[in-house]
């Protein structure tokens, strides 16, 4: 449209690279704003809330719940995938609040972080970040190739390794909108699996499989609801794409509203689904092989006596598990992106090309990649596992962090009277229990290791690492940069003016275009529009 191209032009002649002075970093920066500056919005909405829900369902929901169904039981299975849930929405939103009044580029909870807490914890949350989403590309990249192992071959997995290596490293390494709508495609592919999962767990309750045994509850009842164990879980994702998403004002909120529901469907339903048709004492789910055979869904297919669909299944836990080292690559690279902005990384990695890719970030992030391979021997995959226990706690150490962080920003537009365009019914209440909840979960993540004889050093070690190496980062940086400096930003202090008019000029900008596509299109279309952008 004619209209929009003029538009187009428009802001990007009068919001070209700017340099603007943040009072909080002392230092000059690129926020990139508009179409040529740094990253470009070219993340749709569909792209948006199809990646929030496809990065947070991997290998996880299909194999990793088997486990969790061994240890405690259909009932605990539900309840904790439940309470997990919310607590993840609760982070969504406090999050979404904040990225919705600042989706600059390289936006990022650490940016955030250094912006309204302190210098300090940006630094320690974006290294963070960088290092924990890197790692487990590789670890994601292992699941893929030993899933394949599920159909008989004799090439080794080093050539596994590799092909996906190649893919999740090239798509990563196109235009953001080209790897929005490849993630918006693999992310459907999982919706699609899981939907008929659901599906066909109901006709399996109700006897209608091939044997025609009505299951029911059956298994809630024997081997029982609960089982004993020793005595006798990316909500930052959408903050990610906020700097690369058109109309983030509109689309974040609106992600944010979408995402509770596809929890709750796909994560809370499918667990109970997972219960209710399979057993929690059948000795394939601990098996160690990786594979769909471990799969509760397998498993349930096969007593059922239907044949076909575990290789199907083991299709789209392969696609989860390649879509999910697709997203921790983007995450990872982003996290370098938002470092270099926030100048806690060197310069070279806010660099971006034509396209808007942070090529250098990209590069420097792809390292990771081939850790995959220490798993190709049994020795070197030793190691590899000490590199994954770096990233054990990273999740509630972020999570809790990101509720800090919305509180500062919240206390910050009190003081100074700032509006804000999102605020969640939930919040602030839900980001108190997540601070609360995840604390305990992020102490007791090793909570086994203190029963009677259950103690090692490598376990204490493996399951901690992580939080030491954060505590370095911490206390690190503020050694290095000064003892004066404030352990917390005081709330006046707080910027709350760099780039809000860019970030404002956008808006209406996107919100303009809106209208004129809004009006230059047949009424028959404008349903599909909606689905569709």
């Amino acid at each position: 449209m004619q209209g929009e191209k003029n538009l187009t032009e428009k802001t990007s002649h009068d919001y070209d690279i700017r340099k603007v002075e943040s009072c909080s970093f002392g230092q000059q920066h690129e926020f990139g704003l508009s179409e040529n500056a740094g990253t470009k919005r070219n993340i749709k909405s569909r792209h948006a809330q199809m990646i929030a829900i496809g990065g947070s369902i991997g290998t996880g929901l299909f194999l990793g719940s088997g486990q969790a169904l061994a240890i405690g039981g259909p009932a605990l299975l539900f309840l904790a995938y439940s309470l997990t849930s919310l607590l993840v929405y609760g982070v969504m939103t406090a999050v979404i609040e904040t990225s919705t009044f600042l989706p600059v580029s390289g936006a990022s909870m650490a940016y955030y972080a250094k912006r309204f807490v302190s210098p300090s914890l940006g630094f320690a949350l974006g290294w963070l970040y960088f290092y924990s989403f890197g790692i487990i590309v590789a670890y994601e990249l292992t699941a893929a190739s030993i899933v394949i192992n599920f159909w008989p071959n004799n090439v080794h997995i080093a050539v596994w390794i590799t092909i996906m290596m190649i893919v999740i490293v090239g798509l990563n390494f196109c235009p953001v909108g080209i790897y929005a709508e490849a993630e918006f495609w693999f992310a459907g592919i999982k919706v699609v699996m899981i939907l008929g999962l659901l599906i066909l767990s109901v006709v399996l309750m109700l006897g209608g499989g091939p044997n025609g045994d009505r299951v029911g509850f059956r298994y809630w009842d024997d081997p029982g609801a609960v089982d004993e164990y020793i005595v006798g879980g990316t909500a930052e994702l959408m903050v990610f794409t906020s700097g690369e998403m058109k109309n983030p004002r509109k689309n974040l909120p609106t992600a944010a509203r979408h995402f509770f529901v596809r929890l709750m469907v796909f994560y809370v339903l499918s667990t109970l689904a997972i219960g209710i048709i399979c057993q929690s004492n059948s000795k394939d789910l601990t098996s160690s092989n990786g594979t769909a055979n471990a799969s509760p869904w397998v498993i349930a297919i096969r007593n059922a006596g239907i044949s076909a669909l575990p290789s199907i299944i083991n299709a789209g836990i392969l696609t989860s598990a390649w879509s999910a080292g697709n997203s921790y690559l983007y995450m990872s690279s982003r996290s370098l992106y938002s470092l270099a902005i926030a100048g806690n990384a060197p310069k070279i990695f806010a660099r971006c090309n034509r396209y808007g890719l942070p090529i250098y970030a990209v590069i420097a992030s792809s390292c990771f990649a081939p850790l995959a391979y220490l798993n190709c021997s049994d020795q070197a995959g030793t190691v590899f596992n000490w590199f994954i226990s770096l990233t054990n706690t990273a999740g509630y150490t972020s999570w809790i962090f990101c509720c800090i962080i919305f509180f500062r920003f919240r206390k910050a537009c009190e003081k100074q009277s700032i509006s804000v365009p999102y605020q969640s019914p939930v919040q602030p209440w839900a980001a108190w229990v997540c601070v609360v909840l995840f604390s305990i979960l992020l102490l007791c993540n090793g909570f086994t290791l203190f029963f009677p004889g259950q103690f090692t050093a490598s376990g204490f070690l493996t399951t901690y690492l992580g939080i030491a190496l954060f505590l370095v980062l911490y206390f690190g940086h503020r050694i290095v940069s000064g003892r004066n400096q404030a352990w917390v930003i005081k709330p006046e202090m707080v910027d709350l003016v760099t780039g809000v008019k860019e970030v404002e000029a956008d808006a209406q900008m996107w919100t303009k275009i809106a209208q004129e596509q809004k009006y230059g299109r047949p009424a028959w279309l404008k349903p599909i529009a909606l689905i569709w952008e």
